[in-house]
This record gives C-alpha cells, structure tokens and sequence, in this order.
C-alpha cells in the first residue's frame, strides 16, 4: 500500500512529467514498471506478454501524460492504459486462433495449480490461491491490496462500474478464504 508521501510524491512526478521533465517522467517509469507489469501479469498470467504490454503502455502513458487533467489521478489512468493494453493484446490473440476449440484446447493443456495448506509461507499460499482467481477479481483484488488503490480508483483503471468492482472483491475474498481454509478442491 501507498503512504501519503509516496501519493504525493507520484502525484509531484506526474505534474512535473506532464510538462515535459524528463527525469520526472524517468522517475515515474521507475517507480511505476513493476507494478503496472505486476497488474498486466494478473491480467494475463504470462510473465513476457504482462511485461510487453505494460512496456507498450509506457508509450501510451507518456505520450498521453500532457492531457492528463489530474495530476492525483496518475495510478488510476495508469492502471487503465495497461488494463486496455492487455484487452488489446488478448483480443489480438484470441483472434489469431483458429476458433472456440482452439482457446479451450489451449487453456486445457496449462498446468493447473494446486494449493496444498500444508506448502511453504503465508505469502506463497495466498499468491497460489489468488492464481486461482479469475483475471477479473484477481485484478481488482491486486489493486486493491497490493496497490492500495480504492474502490472508484479501481473502477476507473478497470472501466468498470464501482459497484462490479465490490461484487469481484467480494467473490474473490470468498473464494480466497475456501481455497486458504481448504473448503475447495
């Protein structure tokens, strides 16, 4: 979660990177990559493509950074940029495929991944439960925890209303405590 300097601090960064500091926009991209690669990750599950479209978002996000209104609203418009990266990235995929067969034959063939209560750190043991998530809640749900972003920051970096981002926190909590107490299988 963000601290109230470092909400500033981005907050300072995207001001001054909106009007062309360079190593305001530099500092951003630093303290920013990684997380913006973390959510495309939760959005795709696949390490190179997260880390390609949130490398594509980049452009985006500086070319755009000049009409960016609210300085405060960096994390958000940010997050948004990568979400429709990734939507772009999935549409151009799925329609590469062959057909409906082809998806479901693809998604059959990767590995499931099992949770075992019984394996490794707290933090391993939620990480596996939350890859379990569908990408929707798991994205809300990295947002909201990891990123400490709230409900109507997460609704605009998803475009999706407030109210289907509490009902994804909701099911996803739910199905993060049956899967941690061992209620699914």
């Amino acid at each position: 979660m963000r601290s109230a300097k470092e909400r500033a601090l981005d907050t300072y960064l995207a001001a001054a990177a909106r009007t062309g500091d360079r190593k305001a926009m530099g500092r951003l991209a630093e303290r920013w990559h990684a997380r913006l690669v973390a959510h495309a990750y939760r959005l795709t599950g696949e390490r190179t493509l997260a880390a390609d479209a949130a490398q594509d978002a980049w452009t985006d996000i500086l070319r755009g950074l000049a009409s960016l209104d609210d300085a405060a609203a960096f994390p958000a418009w940010a997050f948004r940029i990568v979400s429709r990266r990734c939507a772009r990235v999935i549409r151009g995929r799925q329609h590469r495929r062959a057909g409906t067969q082809a998806f479901a034959d693809d998604n059959a063939s990767r590995p499931a991944t099992s949770f075992d209560p019984a394996d490794g750190s707290d933090l391993d043991r939620i990480r596996t439960a939350m890859a379990e998530l569908p990408p929707d809640q798991r994205a809300a749900m990295g947002l909201f925890y990891l990123e400490g972003l709230h409900v109507a920051e997460i609704a605009a970096a998803l475009d999706t209303p407030p109210g289907t981002i509490k009902t994804r926190l909701m099911h996803a909590r739910n199905k993060l405590r049956a899967l941690l107490q061992g209620d699914l299988p």
